[in-house]
């Protein structure tokens, strides 16, 4: 079976939704012989196992998201979800794993320490109506990273992958989470080690493996080159770029499904799902493109589930919000009227082309007042010396006309500000260094008057119907 995925709130395209897997998974999974042999621990594995089973993920017909719910329940079983990637990395360095080697490995009883003061410093920053059972965390998400990684029975894990793993589990936006996996597999010049890609690859599909999606999402040496070739030099933009990219490389399209997961689970959609009739519900909502207004929640197109003449063979959008029509129609005819068109943008911030070296978080001195004083002054220079830049041009400066500066001088020439800087005081390029003539200018305040005229109808028509729905409900 194969079909088109859509997502987000506006349903636009975003490609496929990865691998179909319609059988039983199989393959090595969580297993309570590689934990230690701590009878505690042994029995803490097996109820976490037992109850992943009654959640019937198994049935979910899409391997992506069949992995990715199991990992999500994972999370919120073990309460690292309520932790964020900033506090995770602090937590590793009050524990001194930033100044080991990744390969170290460690004994069980300082994991637990480490998950202690992840834990209870999560409870700090709770109110008390919210505090978790932090011993019950503890030994869960000690009993999973050891089924996990600890497949000799050893009773230590590496650094390396304890990192990961949490990583991977806590809160956090992608981007953040990357650039923080980036920086451990890193030389100092900020270059991808692809030894280390390799092992951290090996990693992060032990989650997968450990959830019994080993067949679609265990490591091989073919995932690896589906990310980089051989020999390529990769630094924090290309490495962002591809785990990012949209489709991302087969064997990690789980992670940004997960991480989405994540955002969409309270997401509320008034409407009716038309296979199991529910009135409403959470989380994502998939539309039929052929059969009219036919919507499924998640739980009946994740399983299959149809009626009337729909087809799981159908092409369906994903949403991840809900609009009403006439929210979707004012949100529309407003985007059909910007008078600049949206550039197409990255799925990240681009960060710094020189190399991104490890991130050392004990290195940060705040800066003095002296210095602040300093780039103050060098900034206005820049920016008087500098050429006018406007919507749509691209600069020709180098590092120095960097984007704050950018957004300044756009933001000056759009008040009118009379002291503006227009570049140089004379010569010949002058004329052609002021931007357009005044007629366009006046021109396009003209437009964009008239758009703002058209979005105070449309809100106000909006306003209308919504009172006169309202008064029909009564």
């Amino acid at each position: 079976m194969n079909f088109q995925m859509w997502a987000n709130g506006d349903g636009l395209p975003v490609g496929s939704t990865g691998v179909v897997d319609l059988g039983p998974t199989a393959g090595v999974g969580l297993g309570t012989a590689g934990i230690g042999g701590a009878p505690d621990l042994v029995a803490e594995m097996q109820q976490l196992i037992d109850e992943m089973r009654v959640q019937d993920f198994d049935s979910i017909r899409f391997a992506t998201y069949r992995a990715a719910c199991k990992l999500r329940f994972i999370q919120k079983k073990t309460n690292v979800h309520l932790v964020d990637i900033w506090n995770m990395i602090e937590s590793f360095r009050e524990n001194g794993l930033n100044a080991l080697p990744i390969h170290t490995s460690i004994k069980t009883s300082r994991i637990e320490l480490l998950l202690t003061t992840i834990f209870h410093n999560l409870n700090k920053r709770l109110v008390a109506s919210q505090h978790i059972d932090t011993d019950r965390s503890i030994s869960l998400l000690l009993s999973f990273l050891l089924g996990a990684y600890d497949k000799h029975q050893t009773g230590r894990l590496a650094v390396f992958s304890i990192k990961i793993a949490l990583a991977t589990l806590c809160a956090g936006k992608l981007v953040d989470k990357l650039r923080y996996m980036f920086s451990q597999i890193s030389d100092t010049n900020g270059i991808m080690d692809h030894t280390k890609f390799t092992d951290f690859l090996q990693q992060i599909l032990a989650l997968t493996t450990a959830v019994f999606e080993a067949p679609t999402f265990g490591f091989t040496e073919a995932a690896v080159l589906q990310c980089f070739q051989k020999g390529q030099t990769v630094t924090l933009n290309q490495f962002l770029d591809v785990f990012m990219s949209d489709p991302c490389p087969p064997c990690i399209m789980w992670l940004p499904l997960l991480n989405r997961m994540s955002t969409v689970e309270n997401v509320y959609h008034p409407i009716t799902c038309d296979a199991c009739q529910v009135r409403s519900f959470t989380g994502f909502r998939y539309k039929c493109q052929r059969c009219a207004n036919y919507q499924l929640c998640q739980n009946c197109f994740w399983r299959g589930r149809t009626s009337q003449n729909h087809s799981n063979e159908h092409e369906m959008k994903e949403y991840s919000s809900y609009k009403s029509p006439t929210k979707q129609l004012a949100h529309s005819i407003q985007k059909s009227l910007q008078c600049i068109p949206s550039s197409n943008s990255k799925s990240h911030s681009l960060f710094s082309e020189q190399p991104q070296r490890p991130l050392e978080l004990q290195n940060i001195v705040p800066a003095t007042p002296t210095t602040l004083r300093r780039y103050h002054t060098d900034s206005a220079t820049d920016w008087a010396a500098s050429p006018v830049l406007l919507p749509g041009a691209v600069s020709n400066g180098g590092p120095l006309d960097d984007e704050h500066k950018l957004i300044a001088r756009y933001a000056a020439k759009l008040s009118g500000r009379a002291d503006y800087p227009l570049g140089p005081p004379c010569g010949p390029n002058r004329a052609q260094s002021m931007g357009p003539p005044l007629d366009e200018r006046a021109l396009i305040a003209q437009l964009e008057e008239e758009n703002n005229q058209m979005i105070r109808e449309m809100t106000r028509l909006e306003t209308q119907v919504n009172f006169k729905e309202f008064k029909l409900a009564i």
